[in-house]
């Protein structure tokens, strides 16, 4: 796992699996961290990251519902609850099990053992809203159509844009819907502008510039669909077989 400092208060950690990423948003004497390393040497070595870096620890919150960003609970014990979007909050509610069954399946394809996940509670919050860290502000802004969920966290005060499984340098646009993943880069654009930093939910943190790059190969991509060629930098095969999904969700 690969961490890195982007402001005196926001770490991100990335995973060896899946380049997802997990960020720790400071204020004050409260901290937050948002979504999750993967993999069980990850999640229990995390605490002792935020200890070193004299980041405190108050809560847990995830972007979105998929199973690999609400892994966390790991880490910190399962009394501290989840703060989610309320659409994520009502995904979870209305798919009990799903998480930990897709985890289930990740473990055994690739031999690993872990204990089960348990969620525990979840709080929803007010989306489009705010939530207070240690005196500061974070603003919470609306991301679906990647998935019928989810949340993108903006730390003002930081320059940072946490938008969940979007603008990706690793992964093409893969969605439920195209006119909401759409609309959600049209929400982000005006962070991205103002953004000093952007992480993705999966690869490494990104300058607001490269950000701002890969929202418009993005919403190309995606206008273009289905006569779309992949961006040239996510050329893999497995892009091309979410490529492939994302013609049949057509």
């Amino acid at each position: 796992m690969r961490v890195v400092t982007l402001h005196p208060d926001v770490l991100v950690a990335t995973s060896r699996v899946w380049q997802t990423t997990c960020t720790v948003l400071r204020g004050a004497d409260e901290g937050f961290v948002v979504d999750s390393p993967v993999l069980p040497d990850e999640l229990e070595v995390l605490p002792e990251v935020l200890e070193r870096a004299g980041f405190p620890f108050s809560g847990l919150l995830v972007t979105h519902a998929d199973w690999d960003h609400l892994l966390a609970r790991q880490s910190f014990g399962a009394e501290v609850p989840i703060g989610c979007a309320e659409t994520t909050a009502a995904r979870l509610t209305a798919e009990p099990g799903a998480a930990q069954r897709a985890l289930r399946a990740f473990d055994d394809e690739h031999y690993v053992e872990r204990p089960p996940l348990s969620l525990g509670a979840v709080q929803a919050l007010p989306v489009p809203g705010h939530l207070e860290v240690g005196g500061r502000e974070l603003e919470l802004h609306p991301a679906d159509g990647h998935t019928d969920d989810g949340m993108a966290i903006w730390a003002p005060w930081a320059g940072v844009l946490v938008c969940g499984d979007y603008l990706s340098p690793v992964e093409i646009p893969g969605f439920v819907s195209r006119s909401a993943y759409l609309a959600t880069l049209a929400r982000l654009e005006p962070l991205v502008e103002q953004a000093d930093w952007v992480v993705p939910g999966h690869g490494e943190p990104l300058d607001g510039a490269r950000a701002m790059a890969i929202l418009r190969e993005d919403r190309a991509y995606l206008e273009a669909l289905p006569d779309a060629s992949l961006p040239l930098a996510r050329r893999t095969a497995a892009q091309k077989r979410l490529h492939e999904q994302n013609l049949q969700r057509l």
